[in-house]
């Protein structure tokens, strides 16, 4: 059964106060030295390894400093910050309409340098015909029961990739060969979208692969969707919410996860052959 968005984000800070406790009983310590030595009332530190209080940043330092392990203390803060935010439920976002969604993340790609994208589902938003977006995102609008405005936002997605096009930019997407064989609005949709694919791999500042069918997957699996910005974030998303990680070891993680696949996938004319596939099989 999927968990709920609150559930994870509860999770995610229980698991934050276990980590806490953990460094502190490796130190030898108590919830009681710490608060002594932090200046705190016993029972805050008692919340904090409860899961009951976030602790913020500024108290994640002082309980490492205290604990002898100062290096993890920046860790620690990034997985704090997750477990206060990194659920967003779609329904919530959605109140304001799927355009609204859409121009939400342009200061997120106005002060992104490298955009990575591996997707497993879907031709990335990056990469997409309006009439694409437009399919897909009537889809979630009726999926999800609210206001169809799916035309304006696929014409605000649209608009708002051209950042990735602007300035010391570069993009990577690595996309599942499956997805060019998962057809989005109708037969005349789907051709156009692969054939603005083959157009955008030309671009120098992108880079598309596909991740063959027949790729060797040791050491890898089909995940799910996800994004990373720079070093800094990496968007998951997921059915009921989107995840943001900002976790230092997690990042490496999706890092690691999307190097993986750069190894497996097929550039170039290798690429365009696959897509040139998928077009023809549109007319089978």
């Amino acid at each position: 059964m999927t968990r709920s968005p609150s559930t994870s984000a509860q999770q995610a800070r229980v698991a934050l106060a276990t980590r806490l406790a953990q460094i502190m009983r490796d130190a030898g310590l108590k919830g009681a030295h710490v608060a002594q030595a932090a200046g705190w009332h016993e029972s805050k530190s008692s919340r904090i390894i409860t899961g009951t209080t976030l602790p913020s940043p500024a108290d994640i330092r002082l309980w490492c400093e205290i604990c002898g392990v100062p290096e993890q203390a920046e860790d620690l803060i990034a997985q704090a910050l997750a477990a206060e935010s990194m659920y967003v439920q779609w329904r919530q976002r959605e109140r304001a309409g799927l355009r609204s969604i859409q121009q939400s993340y342009v200061p997120l790609y106005e002060r992104t340098r490298l955009f990575r994208q591996y997707s497993s589902t879907l031709v990335p938003g990056f990469l997409q015909t309006r009439d694409y977006a437009a399919a897909l995102l009537t889809a979630i609008a009726t999926f999800r029961g609210m206001p169809n405005d799916a035309e304006a936002a696929a014409a605000a997605r649209v608009e708002r990739s051209r950042i990735i096009r602007e300035g010391p930019r570069r993009g990577v997407f690595l996309i599942e060969e499956g997805v060019l064989r998962n057809r989005m609005g109708d037969a005349a949709t789907m051709e156009a979208q692969l054939g603005y694919l083959i157009a955008a791999a030309s671009l120098p500042s992108l880079s598309v692969g596909i991740v063959p069918f027949t790729a060797d997957r040791s050491g890898t699996w089909t995940v799910e969707t996800f994004t990373i910005y720079d070093d800094s974030s990496a968007h998951v998303e997921l059915l009921g919410a989107e995840v943001t990680v900002t976790a230092p070891t997690e990042l490496r993680s999706y890092a690691a996860m999307f190097d993986a696949y750069l190894r497996k996938a097929v550039f170039g004319e290798q690429a365009r052959a696959r897509i040139v596939e998928a077009i023809e099989a549109l007319a089978r």
